[in-house]
């Protein structure tokens, strides 16, 4: 699959995520699915980490659902997350496997392992509990 998303919109991102350093940023990403089979990402969504923790993120479910809402009325849909690695390469971790629970979502990893490079990887992730299958998705900025 490849996913889209507008170069302001990553820049976005990486200032969320370099501010909340050490802890991971995280976030939703809205959009279209294109019938060419193209994700596009039209809006990300900036959420508090309520873990307060580098390891891992957790957003809360009432601003999780306004910006459900947000998505609805703008005309697009939920594509997935988004969440930053502040110390690790971008790829899934362990943890992020295991809660990744939406086999049509997109998930999405910003690593900050090097601040003056930060790396955006999108991943696909489907499976069993105990049997996930991640594939890495291309992702286009533009």
């Amino acid at each position: 699959m490849r996913i889209t998303i507008r170069k302001e919109d990553y820049d976005t991102m990486i200032r969320h995520a370099v501010s909340v350093c050490p802890e991971e940023a995280c976030g939703l990403i809205a959009g279209t699915d294109r019938e060419d089979g193209t994700r596009e990402i039209q809006k990300v969504y900036l959420m508090e980490n309520t873990d307060h923790t580098n390891e891992h993120f957790s957003i809360d479910p009432i601003r999780q659902l306004q910006a459900i809402k947000d998505m609805r009325k703008a005309g697009l849909r939920p594509l997935g997350n988004w969440h930053s690695h502040p110390e690790t390469p971008s790829r899934p971790s362990e943890e992020d496997k295991r809660l990744a629970n939406d086999a049509k979502a997109s998930y999405l990893i910003l690593s900050l392992e090097v601040p003056d490079h930060p790396v955006l990887r999108a991943f696909h992730i489907e499976g069993e509990q105990d049997n996930r299958t991640v594939r890495i998705e291309e992702l286009i900025i533009l």
